[in-house]
């Protein structure tokens, strides 16, 4: 059993692939448009996941660079390995989860199902490590993790669902990741401060600026010109610049990689948007009536491309200065580092949905707002976390991942 659940539910590909091959052949389709259409979507998300790799792969030199100035500060260290002394805690819990959720869709109002392959692996991999921090053993691990996992892939992509839909024009899917707070909280601030008369993608660039209506070359500079501050702030030496290559070639090669992993990121999300979404209609018509797939983040990145960038460049400007201002003053014990693949992927979400409710006013203050609050999930969370995966959330926290680690170690304590 454990087998099978990490072999599928951990490869979105598969289980992606398998969701359209169910809702084809509820569709009564022939052997060829079922073969093409669960091919083409297996293909459309590993060409997603690709770039998703390749974007963060090319914004980790940053990650590193800060973490390496960890003696200036108490190092955040992970002294227990979950994935090799829990993974078949996780796995189950991710089965009891996925279980869950697909009753709830079929005999509540609450219609989505979530499919987000890695994240149905991730939130529960933060709900093992909250319970064996609280000092739980055997299937009250697995239990507690199953129905917290639950209870996150219910309620976080139907909060999601109305603040995408007015981005889409439509209810086709709604988003199933760790975005899901930060997106609710630049969104509601954008629907207050916001203008939605104007959008980002409204925004007059002068004509010999054209170039940056292309979002794979707007990132590509934008990551630049990081890449340069840090390098020039940090030293070549501590970005991990090889022995004859120049600090300008080392920036730009990442900065090329982001733009190319951008591209690749889009193309899988345009193929899969083909494909699952009319394969869904089959599970929608015929199994789980009514509902919807709630997806990965940068399946919306496409609807406002020039807000992703904004929301990054907001984000990362506004969240490092806020952390360092907090290692300044000594707020905290441990040395805090910037969230570089929070501030694109959580924050160029949060930056969508926020311009859908305030336009490009709404997106820029509503990521501000929601950049200083990332932080402060990171700080909360940390410490939950000391003896477990404090160093992974350190990179890759600020997000729902800590909001509701909190949230679920205040249950722990209770129960």
């Amino acid at each position: 059993m454990e087998r099978l659940v990490n072999d599928i539910f951990r490869q979105p590909a598969i289980l992606l692939g398998l969701i359209a091959m169910l809702g084809l052949l509820l569709q009564r389709k022939n052997f060829s448009d079922v073969i093409k259409g669960t091919l083409l979507t297996a293909i459309g998300v590993s060409i997603l996941t690709f770039g998703t790799d390749i974007i963060v792969s090319s914004i980790l030199p940053l990650q590193s660079a800060f973490s390496s100035i960890s003696t200036q500060g108490n190092a955040v260290v992970d002294t227990v390995d979950v994935i090799a002394e829990y993974g078949g805690s996780i796995g189950l819990a991710m089965l009891i989860a996925f279980i869950i959720n697909v009753i709830v869709a079929r005999f509540t109002p609450i219609k989505h199902i979530f499919l987000t392959g890695h994240m149905l692996f991730w939130m529960p991999y933060i709900f093992v490590a909250v319970a064996v921090e609280n000092g739980m053993s055997g299937w009250s691990i697995t239990l507690f993790a199953g129905m917290a996992s639950a209870l996150y892939f219910v309620v976080m992509p139907a909060l999601l669902t109305p603040f995408v839909s007015k981005v889409t024009g439509d209810r086709s899917f709604t988003i199933g990741h760790p975005a899901g707070f930060l997106a609710l909280i630049a969104s509601l601030i954008a629907k207050v401060v916001g203008n939605p008369a104007r959008s980002t993608e409204d925004v007059k660039i002068p004509a010999f600026m054209g170039f940056f209506k292309e979002i794979a070359i707007a990132g590509t500079v934008v990551l630049f010109l990081v890449y340069t501050v840090v390098g020039l702030w940090l030293g070549r030496d501590v970005m991990g610049v090889e022995a004859g290559q120049s600090l300008f070639t080392f920036n730009f090669m990442n900065s090329l990689k982001f733009g190319a992993g951008l591209t690749i990121m889009l193309s899988g999300v345009r193929m899969m948007i083909q494909q699952i979404l009319p394969a869904f209609q089959g599970i929608s018509a015929k199994l789980v009536p009514n509902s919807i797939p709630a997806l990965d983040c940068p399946i919306i990145f496409n609807y406002r491309p020039n807000a992703v960038i904004i929301g990054f460049m907001v984000a990362m400007v506004t969240s490092t200065i806020a952390i360092l201002v907090v290692n300044s003053l000594g707020i905290v014990s441990f040395l805090v580092l910037p969230l570089v693949v929070t501030s694109f992927f959580e924050c160029g979400t949060a930056a969508v949905l926020a311009e859908g409710q305030g336009g490009l006013r709404g997106a820029i203050i509503g990521t501000f707002v929601a950049s200083l609050v990332m932080v402060g999930l990171l700080i909360l969370s940390i410490p939950i976390f000391e003896g477990t995966i404090a160093a992974w959330m350190m990179i890759f926290g600020g997000n729902d991942f800590s909001l509701f680690g909190y949230i679920a170690n205040l249950l722990a304590g209770v129960f």
